[in-house]
């Protein structure tokens, strides 16, 4: 019996077999199907998985279409209910890795840090946590303090005990109370005043600004140098030689300063007590500060959740960081100009350099400052004069532009939260953001002059100390100018309110008397008092006595507890003493003794 190897076909056009074979490897089925006879053939796909070769325990006969060819059930799968279950569960089948995690590498310690976290984001959730204790730890002190302010059966209590409970001036015993306003009546006035005011007069001289210091930020930054022959020169009303002159013309009948007017204007926005001298002469007002008032510093933090320090010594106390700012800002108000001899001049030279008249100081050399005689028509009758001060002046293609200058210091981040140095360039709106905050009332009223001089840019510099711990020397970080409206507007300073505030307050100084007041910010509460004070009061002559605690806030018999002369409409303030010396000379000076 032989071996039948069939019929091997040959290929004449290349390797391989042909395209189709001559002749078929094995007869075909009976049947008459394509594939070849006696070779069990399934149909599949290609993309289908490999399954089982041959299955002889399956039931057959069950399933088999020919009994006559059973013989090859076994191995014939295309009508098994079995596969088709099959490929379904196969469907969902998915191949997992079933190896055992590997094993710690550093012990026991590893289960603790099965949750990583960066060390800078965690940073930031315990400073935030932080600063969150400290601002309910501020809060409690402050409901504390209040409390013993307002309680006057509080054994031991004193109101001037922290840094913002000092009043600016000793209340003495032979002053009267007149009158007490509280700042939620201010927030509800409002007056418009003609825009643009008249300008009588503008005296001094300006330098050009710098526009090197635009280019200045915390990588190329600026060490603050000092000036120790420009330093300013803060002159009261009454010792203005020019508004003497510009009284007895007759220019107005209300006489002003713009650190003056800017205080009134932004009392509700105030924390810290400060204090305006009223001087009634005839028909004339003079509104004046005391020789080392607080309307010529510049407080630190005023509005600031966190209390600062309250020990003297400390150099971040509000005493020190107060003198410290005040003293920051007259640097940079002077370095900041281009220092060639090149300046621009106007009507009169400074009044207040290498003057003759007793009254105002004397300087050798005066910074760059113009002063600008500035009137408001205030109702019929009624104008108001004030000095407003420009500090520069900028010559951009021809047009020129008065502006004034401002800087904020930086004493410590811990403070803030915010180090000027990491996000004045990234996040210059939050640093911006964070001093509206904590300094709302020192930025509103340098709004306020540049309003009243009509300043077309107000240049702010962010200084910062070299070391927290070094409060003598400073570096510039970055100087940004804005538009006084466009500021006002962005910090919600109402041009109507503010003077709707100075046209009550005038209101009500004319229906009193001739002879001196006092207006006083309240150390603890938010508003202002009215006193009558003698006419010698402030002078060099005049001992202070502070008249004790339980004696300040009493208001006269004649006056009902928390009435406001500012909503009586016609009424005048009663039991006003009248009988005041005042010396009014002749000529172009007008003196109140």
């Amino acid at each position: 019996m032989g071996f039948d190897v069939g019929v091997v076909p040959f290929n004449p056009d290349g390797w391989g077999p042909p395209d189709t074979p001559a002749v078929p490897l094995l007869p075909p089925r009976l049947s008459g199907g394509s594939h070849p006879a006696n070779i069990p053939f399934a149909p599949f796909s290609r993309s289908e998985k490999l399954g089982r070769i041959a299955d002889w325990t399956r039931n057959a006969n069950a399933n088999a279409p020919h009994p006559s060819n059973s013989r090859d059930a076994v191995f014939d799968f295309a009508l098994d209910d079995a596969s088709a279950l099959t490929a379904a569960d196969d469907s969902s089948f998915r191949l997992v890795d079933a190896r055992p995690p590997p094993r710690p590498k550093f012990g026991p310690r590893w289960r603790f840090n099965q949750r990583p976290q960066l060390p800078q984001r965690r940073d930031e959730e315990v400073e935030a946590k932080r600063r969150e204790a400290e601002k309910d730890r501020a809060r409690r002190d402050r409901m504390y303090h209040l409390h013993r302010s307002n309680n006057p059966n509080h054994q031991g209590g004193n109101r001037g005990s922290g840094p913002g409970y000092k009043s600016s001036v000793d209340i003495q015993p032979e002053w009267t109370m007149l009158d007490q306003i509280p700042f939620s009546t201010f927030t509800k006035l409002s007056f418009s005043v003609p825009d643009p005011p008249e300008d009588l007069l503008v005296c001094g001289s300006l330098e050009f600004y710098d526009r090197v210091y635009d280019r200045v930020n915390p990588k190329n930054e600026k060490r603050l140098e000092r000036f120790k022959a420009r330093n300013a020169v803060r002159v009261t009303t009454t010792d203005d030689p020019v508004i003497r002159r510009l009284a007895a013309a007759d220019k107005a009948t209300v006489f002003a300063t713009d650190a003056i007017l800017s205080a009134l204007m932004c009392a509700p926005r105030s924390v810290y007590s400060w204090d305006i001298v009223i001087q009634r002469v005839g028909n004339k007002l003079f509104l004046d500060k005391r020789d080392r008032s607080q309307i010529d510093l510049l407080p630190v933090n005023e509005t600031a959740q966190e209390p600062l320090p309250d020990s003297k010594d400390d150099i971040n106390s509000p005493q020190s960081l107060t003198e410290e700012a005040t003293e920051i800002n007259q640097k940079f108000a002077q370095q900041v100009l281009v220092r060639d001899g090149n300046k621009v001049t106007f009507d009169e030279p400074n009044p207040f350099v290498n003057s003759t008249d007793g009254a105002a100081p004397v300087s050798d050399e005066q910074g760059s400052v113009a002063y600008r005689y500035r009137r408001w028509k205030l109702d019929g009758d009624t104008y108001i004069v004030a000095r407003c001060e420009v500090h520069a002046v900028s010559d951009v293609k021809g047009q020129r532009s008065f502006m004034t200058l401002n800087a904020l210091n930086e004493f410590d981040p811990k403070f803030t939260g915010v180090d000027w140095r990491q996000k004045l360039e990234t996040q210059r709106g939050a640093v911006l953001a964070t001093e509206l905050k904590n300094n709302a009332n020192k930025l509103a009223r340098w709004t306020a002059q540049a309003l009243l001089s009509g300043a077309d840019i107000m240049k702010l510099g962010y200084v910062s100390r070299v070391h927290p711990r070094d409060r003598h020397n400073h570096t510039i970080l970055s100087v940004i100018g804005y538009k006084p409206r466009d500021f006002a507007a962005q910090i919600n300073l109402n041009t109507a309110n503010m003077w709707g505030i100075v046209k009550s307050i005038v209101d009500l100084c004319m229906k009193l008397g001739e002879g001196k007041y006092v207006l006083v910010k309240d150390p603890a509460k938010p508003q202002v008092r009215i006193y009558e004070v003698p006419p010698d009061a402030f002078e060099n002559d005049y001992v202070e006595e502070p008249l004790p605690e339980e004696e300040q806030v009493q208001v006269r018999q004649a006056d009902k507890e928390g009435e406001s002369a500012l909503v009586a409409d016609g009424e005048a303030v009663d039991g006003v003493a009248t009988d005041v010396a005042v010396v009014v000379e002749a000529g172009n000076d007008v003196v109140a003794v």
